[in-house]
């Protein structure tokens, strides 16, 4: 994909694909502050976004996500208008795999234009098969697209769409990281510990003199 989009002579002057190896605490502590925009975007009710998400916002980064994890969290600290949403509810999950499963499941024309481009080795000459099974047929183990990619990708280029336009507002786009940062207290060690000891451990705070 880097290759591709870094050789392009119309894209390239705008985007860049960076590969960063051996991701760690100390990676992130530099990539993390310096983030405008961060995705999170595991599907909605299976709890697999971890806390990253929460060390963006505070960094006054700005999350396209789905409402899933601690996703949820943070919308509801930073104002709607100041994330940028997409994808199903995690109570339309199971009706939606079912629908699969019946065959009743229209994929956007986009994602399978997308799924055709990787399958014709425009990305390289790889074994893509295990992907692309994953995406496809209406059930069984590895098909049937178990994590409803198909289902959320028009509403994540909708959403993308909406960060191009966002961002070319700058004013707008500071605001945004600045909201982010101002209502992302809730997500502090000293409020989750002090939450922890009161509701789980049974205990209260003993003052030091």
């Amino acid at each position: 994909v880097g290759a591709v989009v870094n050789n392009d002579p119309d894209v390239n002057k705008y985007l860049k694909v960076v590969f960063i190896p051996n991701y760690n605490v100390s990676v992130a502590e530099v990539l993390i502050p310096g983030s405008e925009l961060s995705q999170h975007i595991s599907t909605a009710g299976m709890e697999a976004s971890g806390t990253s998400n929460m060390k963006f916002s505070l960094n006054g980064c700005v999350i396209i996500g789905t409402l899933d994890g601690a996703n949820v969290e943070i919308r509801e600290e930073v104002g709607q208008e100041n994330f940028f949403l997409f994808g199903a509810k995690a109570d339309q999950v199971a009706g939606l795999r079912k629908d699969r499963e019946n065959g009743l499941f229209k994929p956007d024309p986009r994602f399978e234009e997308a799924k055709q481009l990787i399958r014709s080795g425009a990305f390289g000459t790889y074994d893509y098969a295990p992907l692309l099974d994953s995406l496809e047929g209406n059930s069984g183990f590895g098909r049937g697209d178990y994590f409803l990619v198909g289902y959320d990708f028009p509403s994540y280029i909708d959403a993308q769409a909406q960060v191009d336009e966002a961002y070319k507002d700058k004013k707008k786009w500071i605001k945004m990281s600045i909201l982010n940062t101002a209502g992302s207290g809730k997500f502090s060690s000293d409020r989750t510990i002090a939450q922890y000891a009161k509701e789980i451990w049974g205990i209260t705070a003993s003052p030091v003199s």
